[in-house]
């Protein structure tokens, strides 16, 4: 069995075909799959998806590249994060790479959410570009060890990773560690520990060889985790078995009921 750790099924590139997209997953092995919303208009939707699909879960929170005026009231997002069936705060974190100017917004943000996650006892999701020391500097000065969670849609190196294993967070590969550019990323995926890997597909983004250029869905996975066991001298059911222990360990309260 395979999770999908981080996807966007409440997005409307899925609209026509969700319950199909729901078959493809299963068929591929892929029974789990954990959206995560990126603004709190959407939050409604994720959750009836959540409700309506077994082992499907949920996150709530705000991406960091929505506008100041999107964060979220602090009672709106807790109130969010006690619905049945959501198991996590995000997608939160810093992104410098689409916003400019003052940012100060995005700290206090992902500030929000960190308290949140602690509050909670849910783990952090975290997005995390052209922002790296920025990042590493709020999970520690924001004690987010306390909460813990995971770097998706890894793309920095082993030192960020290091520090961020350190604290207690796991590292998420998409599609873009089968890219063939992406050699500095596929050194860290082979040198990572087990215990703390997880693979995703971030659809409808970033779909994986040799399904690259097309929209992502959850049956993707299937590839980012046969590439990752090829590279690691690993099988696809190894990298299956430990990263679907590995989504549990870290989002406790995704039990099925």
């Amino acid at each position: 069995m395979l999770v999908d750790s981080h996807c966007h099924l409440d997005f409307e590139d899925f609209d026509a075909d969700r319950a199909g997209i729901l078959a493809r997953a299963h068929a591929a092995g892929v029974q789990e799959m954990l959206i995560a919303a990126v603004v709190e208009a959407h939050w409604p939707r994720v959750q009836a998806l959540t409700a309506e699909y077994p082992g499907v879960w949920a996150a709530a929170g705000v991406h960091p590249n929505e506008p100041a005026a999107e964060t979220p009231k602090w009672e709106h997002l807790l109130a969010a994060l006690a619905v049945d069936k959501v198991v996590a705060v995000g997608e939160t974190g810093l992104d410098y790479f689409r916003s400019e100017g003052d940012l100060s917004w995005q700290r206090e943000r992902f500030a929000r959410h960190i308290a949140a996650s602690k509050a909670t006892g849910k783990p952090l999701i975290v997005h995390t570009r052209a922002a790296a020391a920025d990042t590493i500097a709020m999970l520690r000065s924001e004690e987010a060890a306390a909460a813990g969670g995971v770097i998706h849609c890894f793309t920095e190196n082993w030192d960020f990773a290091k520090a961020a294993m350190d604290m207690g967070f796991y590292i998420s590969f998409s599609g873009i560690v089968t890219f063939k550019k992406s050699v500095e990323l596929q050194a860290v995926a082979k040198k990572m520990p087990a215990d703390r890997l997880l693979v995703e597909t971030d659809a409808p983004y970033l779909a994986p060889v040799p399904q690259r250029g097309k929209r992502n869905e959850p049956a993707f996975v299937a590839h980012v985790a046969a590439f990752l066991g090829a590279l690691r001298g690993e099988t696809q059911e190894d990298i299956a078995v430990q990263t679907t222990a590995n989504f549990h360990a870290l989002f406790k309260h995704a039990v099925a009921t």
